[in-house]
């Protein structure tokens, strides 16, 4: 499950709204409530019993906690961005630049001739996640729009909880005892930063 990894984020978007966007609305709430989910991350990113995991020379961590400042940058430079224009166009045009990216990395890697050898079953996955990503993103943009960035980011990451129940239902993942405290203090942090 990677989604745990870029929970970090939330916390870092919390951070930067209440810095530059004056969310400080309740900051002895949203404080705990920032420290929770960070003791909940770190608890679902735990490794299991028997799993080995080598963290020194590793990349994934690099790209990881780039992931979480990234992912924080764009609440926030999507929220002061969107203020005054139509969200669905935001996106659109968000959308377009991320495209954009994507294809030149293919080009630069020089993967764009590997297009055609992905498997149709593999490709309809791609494709509906492709759509379940952009609806995300209206509904995400949209929310940003109306509404503080402080909470818009915690809720949207409350998509964990779905996660994780497609992985055990799904793929038969099973948490540890360790990322089920875990999972639990990140809703906890969360419900407690909508208060």
């Amino acid at each position: 499950m990677k989604e745990p990894t870029r929970n970090p984020g939330r916390s870092i978007t919390v951070l930067l709204a209440i810095t530059f966007l004056g969310e400080t609305g309740s900051l002895g709430v949203k404080l705990p409530g920032i420290a929770t989910i960070g003791v909940g991350t770190y608890l679902m990113i735990q490794k299991r019993p028997g799993e080995t995991r080598t963290v020194v020379g590793s990349k994934w961590l690099v790209y990881a906690a780039l992931s979480a400042v990234f992912a924080s940058l764009t609440s926030i430079l999507g929220k002061v961005g969107i203020s005054d224009v139509e969200s669905n166009l935001g996106t659109a045009i968000r959308t377009i630049v991320v495209l954009v990216m994507a294809w030149i990395v293919v080009f630069v890697t020089r993967e764009q001739h590997r297009v055609k050898d992905i498997p149709r079953r593999d490709l309809l996955f791609i494709c509906l996640s492709g759509i379940a990503t952009g609806a995300s993103w209206l509904c995400f943009y949209k929310a940003l729009q109306d509404g503080p960035a402080s909470l818009v980011v915690p809720i949207d990451k409350l998509s964990i909880l779905v996660t994780v129940a497609v992985a055990f239902f799904a793929f038969k993942e099973r948490l540890t005892r360790k990322a089920l405290v875990g999972l639990i203090l990140i809703v906890v942090g969360t419900l407690v930063m909508l208060a």
